[in-house]
């Protein structure tokens, strides 16, 4: 079977995971059959996906018509022999119990088609014994959904024992199809990838309440604005749910042994029934207190807390490429955007140390005795090599490899720079700054790039501003606010110095950072969804990137104190009107006319286009200095071979072909 053979995909359980998995089929344009074992327990998904189909459509993500068709393909069934008698594909959702899912998996094997390949969203459970139960292993893997599915773009695709590749690969094609990011899970290990890194982790952090190392609000601090995670790592507990997070870790403990033993406090928070947010009362107060209130004071901030979780990770980290799971690149992939880390744990080791965090964990097991402090023997290794990935930057091509954007050359003679935080909105992180400096070097440097286009990775964000969290928590060069404005106006700057066209492809949220980004830029193109907003006010800051010079510039100084003071959100139209967004397209020619509006620009004369951009840049401040750039500009290019081109071409009727000269 190849993935044009797949039109019909059964999707068992209607749940939270169940109804999210079936919308994304559906919008993917496959017929979907979402089948739960009562009338009721169906039609509340069916109505959930009603809802998430509608608030899609009102945000103009998709259209109305688009949003009918998908509930349209989406049939809500109780007789299991119905829902899968046509099935192509399985995605077994039911609860994870492993009675329930036996059960379920034998009445499917009875009523699917021999061709119908299964696959289970289960996230801790055994993808080689649940295949068992079926008569078909080999055509059998997992299909690992992250919560919600219709917004989080990982997919873990799993292998079981028996599993055959053709399987994988059509999996994967499949989710690829819905519009997700598969990474393979190459051996059936407890925890796969995100939870087999993640779990241990709240682990870690509860032992070290536990065994008087630190409090909660320091570990939660340290993670949070020390590390620079997205959550505290109790704060991540509460929210994801402290059965959830204590019922892999059981199963895994159950699996691979003592050293994933789970801590005290957590074993008394499920007892207790205290859950997180959900039952109101976790490891933070949801009911009379404040929740989760982590505090960034530095002085919470715990040096042995940092190293033991760091540790931590390396170690699992270590015990999956060593076991060929998975490689540190698909490792770091996952935890992405499954986690919605800034970056992968194999990153945030490497730039720790790993030799320094093995031996941490070595000083850690003589002091405690405890075997979650046991290094993996594959973490020797690559603390001998200095870590995870190969210390040379670049390919072998000399191109520098960047974490935070991903460089591409789409057209003729355009350059792009790709934004690539998806999982974080693609909001500006100081090493996102450092990065984009060293794109633009890296364009300005190639003569065969006459135009650089500047995008956002997804379609949820151009850039949704600045990465707060990461910029407290670290992980770069400390900046004051002071130096930290400075290095990102004139960083930004360059966009509107360097010597060729640039333009900025807004489709999403264009907002605070990234709007000041994007002013920097000579164009900007816009699908119809995007707003843009320059929200500092709403956190009693002000633009620091250069919003409060260059957005007046370009919308006029009474539509700039409009747009920064209201701090409200304005549609692509409407700042089309401003005069700030040049053209706005629907979102499905979008990325084509984005890229076809800077090969335009990339085709026109580099001589001209390059003091035309100094005359313009100079005359903002000074209008007499910016004309005598202009007089220079049309002294130097007057007599030029490109004139001379453009010249014959005219009279020629042909279209000219400049090389800058």
């Amino acid at each position: 079977m190849d993935l044009e053979e797949i039109n019909t995909v059964a999707v068992l359980g209607a749940g939270n995971m169940g109804h999210g998995i079936a919308e994304v089929a559906s919008l993917a344009g496959y017929d979907v059959n979402m089948r739960d074992i009562k009338d009721e327990f169906v039609q509340g998904g069916y109505d959930k996906i009603e809802w998430s189909l509608g608030k899609l459509a009102d945000s103009e993500q998709i259209s109305e018509d688009e949003a009918d068709a998908a509930l349209d393909r989406v049939t809500p069934l109780v007789d299991l022999e119905e829902t899968v008698a046509d099935a192509d594909v399985v995605i077994e959702a039911v609860p994870e119990k492993m009675d329930i899912k036996e059960d379920t998996w034998t009445d499917v094997e009875e009523y699917a088609p021999e061709h119908t390949v299964f696959t289970t969203n289960t996230s801790s459970l055994s993808i080689t014994d649940l295949s068992e139960f079926t008569d078909r292993p080999e055509r059998f893997c997992g299909m690992h959904f992250f919560n919600p599915p219709i917004r989080m773009d990982l997919v873990e695709v799993i292998s079981g024992e028996h599993t055959d590749d053709a399987t994988l690969d059509i999996v994967e094609d499949l989710a690829d199809d819905f519009g997700k990011t598969p990474v393979r899970v190459r051996k059936d290990v407890p925890g796969f990838i995100v939870n087999r890194v993640l779990v241990p982790l709240m682990n870690e952090a509860a032992w070290l309440v536990d065994e008087g190392v630190a409090t909660i609000e320091e570990v939660d601090a340290t993670t949070k604005f020390d590390i620079g995670l997205p959550m505290g790592s109790f704060e991540l507990s509460d929210y994801v749910g402290i059965d959830v997070g204590y019922h892999v870790l059981d199963y895994m403990h159950e699996v691979a042994g003592e050293r994933y033993e789970p801590a005290p406090m957590m074993v008394e928070k499920v007892e207790n029934e205290e859950f997180g947010q959900k039952t109101g009362q976790g490891f933070y107060d949801y009911e009379d207190g404040d929740g989760a209130d982590v505090s960034m004071d530095d002085d919470l901030f715990n040096e042995t807390v940092k190293e033991r979780l760091l540790a931590a990770l390396a170690n699992e980290v270590a015990f999956l490429v060593g076991d060929d799971v998975a490689s540190p690149e698909e490792i770091d992939t996952a935890v992405k955007l499954g986690g919605r880390w800034p970056k992968g744990p194999a990153k945030f080791a490497d730039e720790y140390g790993v030799a320094e965090l093995a031996d941490a964990l070595d000083e850690a097991y003589e002091a405690s005795g405890h075997p979650r402090y046991e290094a993996f023997d594959y973490l020797a290794t690559v603390a001998e090599e200095g870590g995870f990935y190969d210390q040379a930057e670049g390919d072998a091509e000399g191109t520098p490899d960047f974490d935070t954007l991903e460089i591409s050359y789409p057209g003729d003679m355009v350059g792009q720079i790709e934004l690539s935080r998806p999982q974080q909105m693609n909001s500006i992180s100081l090493e996102l700054i450092e990065d984009l400096d060293a794109a633009i070097d890296l364009f300005e440097e190639d003569d065969d790039v006459r135009a650089v286009l500047l995008t956002g990775a997804g379609s949820k964000a151009f850039s949704a501003g600045a990465d707060f969290m990461s910029i407290a928590g670290g992980g770069a060069d400390p900046f004051n606010a002071v130096e930290l404005s400075k290095y990102g106006q004139e960083t930004f700057g360059r966009l509107e110095q360097v010597e060729m066209p640039v333009v900025a492809a807004i489709d999403g949220y264009c907002l605070g950072g990234g709007m000041e980004l994007a002013t920097c830029a000579d164009i900007r193109v816009a699908s119809s969804r995007s707003e843009f907003g320059q929200p500092e006010f709403n956190l009693g800051l002000l633009p620091g990137w250069g919003g409060t010079q260059r957005l007046q510039r370009i919308v006029g100084m009474g539509r700039a104190k409009e747009i920064i003071f209201t701090a409200e959100r304005f549609p692509a139209e409407e700042m089309e009107e401003f005069g700030f967004v040049n053209e706005v397209y629907d979102p499905d020619e979008f990325e084509a006319a984005a890229v076809e509006y800077a090969e335009k620009l990339a085709g026109g004369p580099p001589l001209a286009q390059r003091f035309t951009k100094r005359a313009m840049l100079k005359g903002w401040d000074d209008s007499e200095a910016g004309l005598e750039v202009e007089s220079l500009g049309f002294g130097h290019v007057v007599g030029s071979e490109d004139v001379h081109e453009g010249i014959n071409a005219f009279f020629g009727d042909d279209d000219p072909e400049f090389e800058g000269k």
